[in-house]
C-alpha cells in the first residue's frame, strides 16, 4: 500500500518512520524545504529516541521519501494521513487553518479514491468539515472517504507506543475506508492490539477526553501533594497506595512543578472550548487548567523560600524539557519557573541534557552549562526540574563541595529527604 503523511512534524515523522518499518511505501509531506532536505539525508529534525535509526532504515530500503511536491505524493497514495499542527488561539480553541489547507490541496490533486485520515488533534465535527471542503474544492468529483485516527503517542516513547500501541482508534461511517485502515494496522493483530471502530466524533472526542483525563491524575495528585507538606505526610506513601486500587492505577500520580508540553495544555483547553460550544460545561476539566497554572505559580516562591530571597543569587536549573527523553520546550514548566526566578532577581544558570539549543530560543537571558556539575558551581541553590535519569545518580558529594550554598528545590522528588539532609543539604521537594 502506498500512504501520503502530510506533516512532517513530530507526530508526522514518527508515523511515517513507523509504517515504512511495517512495510508499507510512505511518502512524508512538508513545506519546509530544509526540514525535507535534512530528512531526505537521514538527519532527523526532533529528538526522539530511536527515531533517527528507523528513519535511515527505512530511506535505505526505499520504503520511506520524503518531498515538498504534494501534488505527486497525493496522487500515488491510497490513504492520506493529515498530520499538521492545530495550535491554540487566543481563546484556547484549536487553530484549523492548516488542517484545511491541507484538504483544499487534496481536493485539488485527487485523482482517485482517496482515505483521507486524520492523525492531528482536531475538535468534534471537524471530519465533516473537512468532507464538505474537499467535496467543495474538487476539480473533478471523486469519491473519497475521511477518517479520524488518532494518535496516542508518548514523546520519548514514541516508536514503542506506535508498535505496541494500547489501542487503535479509527472513526469513521464508511465500511470500506475502516477495512483499508485495519490492513494498513495488519502487523498489529498479530500481537493482538485493541481495534475500536467508532463514529467520526466518538474518535475526535476520545483523543481530548483521553489527554484530559491523565492531565486530571496529574493536576489531583499535585492539589494532594500540597495537602501533604501541610499536614506533614509524604506524598510517595500516598500515591501509592491510592495507586494500588486497579481501579485508579499508578501511573501520572507523580507530584511535581505541573504539566506541560504540546498536547495535555492545548488539548484540555480546546476540550474546554468545546464544551462550551455545545453548552456542556467541563468544569472538572477546567479545575485542571487552574490547578496546572496554580501548580507553576507555587514552585517560584518554594524555591525563594529555600534561598532565603533570590536577589542576586545564582540558580542552577537542572532540566529544561517539559519531560525526559525529548527536547521539546512547548509549554514546558521550565519557562515559567525560570522567568519568575530572573524577575526576582536571580541569576540562573541551567544545563539540560538535549534541549538547551531548543531553550535558548525561548529563554536567552540565561546562562547555559556545558553539565550538571558546571551549572552546580558556585549556585547558591539547585532546582531539579526534569527528572532526567542521569540526574538520579549525581556525584552529590562533588554538587555540595563545588556549590556556595547546599541547597536543594527537588521539584520532581528524584533524591530522598533524609538522604540529602544527612549529606548536609537544606532541601525540600513537592508533597514531602
Amino acid at each position: 500500500m502506498h500512504i501520503a503523511v502530510i506533516g512532517s512534524g513530530y507526530v508526522g515523522l514518527v508515523t511515517g518512520a513507523c509504517f515504512a518499518e511495517f512495510g508499507v511505501d510512505v511518502t512524508c509531506v512538508d513545506v519546509d524545504a530544509e526540514k525535507i532536505t535534512q530528512l531526505a539525508l537521514g538527519k532527523t529534525t526532533i529528538y526522539e529516541p530511536g527515531l533517527d535509526q528507523l528513519v535511515k532504515k527505512n530511506l535505505q530500503a526505499g520504503r520511506l521519501r520524503f518531498t515538498t511536491d504534494s501534488k505527486e505524493a497525493i496522487q500515488r497514495s491510497q490513504v492520506i494521513f493529515l498530520a499538521v499542527g492545530t495550535p491554540p488561539t487566543a481563546d484556547g480553541s484549536a487553530d484549523l487553518s492548516y488542517v484545511e489547507d491541507v484538504a483544499r490541496n487534496i481536493a485539488e490533486h485527487m485523482d482517485s479514491y482517496k482515505v483521507v485520515a486524520t492523525k492531528s488533534t482536531v475538535p468534534v465535527g471537524t471530519g465533516k468539515r473537512l468532507a464538505s471542503l474537499i467535496r467543495e474544492h474538487q476539480r473533478t468529483p471523486v469519491e473519497f472517504s475521511v477518517v479520524s485516527n488518532p494518535e496516542f503517542l508518548r514523546e520519548g516513547a514514541a516508536i514503542s507506543d506506535f508498535m505496541r500501541p494500547d489501542r487503535v482508534v479509527i472513526g469513521g461511517s464508511d465500511q470500506d475506508a475502516i477495512d483499508i485502515m485495519r490492513d494498513l494496522y495488519r502487523p498489529l493483530y498479530l500481537i493482538e492490539t485493541p481495534f475500536v471502530i467508532t463514529s467520526l466524533e466518538g474518535a475526535e472526542l476520545i483523543k481530548y477526553a483521553a489527554n484530559a483525563f491523565l492531565a486530571t491524575k496529574i493536576s489531583f495528585i499535585n492539589e494532594i501533594a500540597n495537602l501533604c507538606e501541610k499536614v506533614g505526610c509524604d506524598v510517595h506513601e500516598v500515591a501509592r497506595a491510592i495507586g494500588m486500587d486497579r481501579r485508579i492505577g499508578g501511573k501520572f500520580l507523580h507530584p511535581g512543578p505541573g504539566f506541560g508540553g504540546s498536547c495535555f495544555p492545548k488539548d484540555i483547553r480546546a476540550l474546554s472550548m468545546i464544551g462550551r460550544q455545545y453548552s456542556s460545561p467541563t468544569r472538572i476539566v477546567d479545575s485542571v487548567i487552574d490547578v496546572n497554572y496554580q501548580q507553576r505559580r507555587s514552585m517560584v516562591p518554594k524555591i525563594e523560600n529555600l534561598a532565603g530571597g533570590l536577589s542576586g543569587k545564582r540558580v542552577a536549573v537542572l532540566g529544561l524539557a517539559f519531560k525526559p527523553e525529548t527536547d521539546d520546550m512547548r509549554d514546558a514548566p521550565s519557562i515559567e519557573i525560570i522567568r519568575g526566578l530572573v524577575e526576582r532577581g536571580a541569576i540562573v544558570s541551567a544545563y539540560d541534557p538535549v534541549a538547551v539549543e531548543e531553550a535558548r530560543k525561548v529563554l536567552p537571558e540565561i546562562e547555559y552549562a556545558g553539565d550538571e556539575y558546571e551549572a552546580a558551581t558556585g549556585a547558591d541553590v539547585i532546582v531539579f526540574i526534569t527528572e532526567w535519569n542521569q540526574f538520579r545518580a549525581l556525584d552529590m558529594e562533588r554538587i555540595r563541595g563545588s556549590m556556595k550554598v547546599p541547597r536543594i528545590a527537588d521539584l520532581r522528588n528524584i533524591y530522598e529527604p533524609a538522604d540529602m539532609r544527612e549529606m548536609g543539604f537544606q532541601y525540600v521537594g513537592v508533597g514531602r
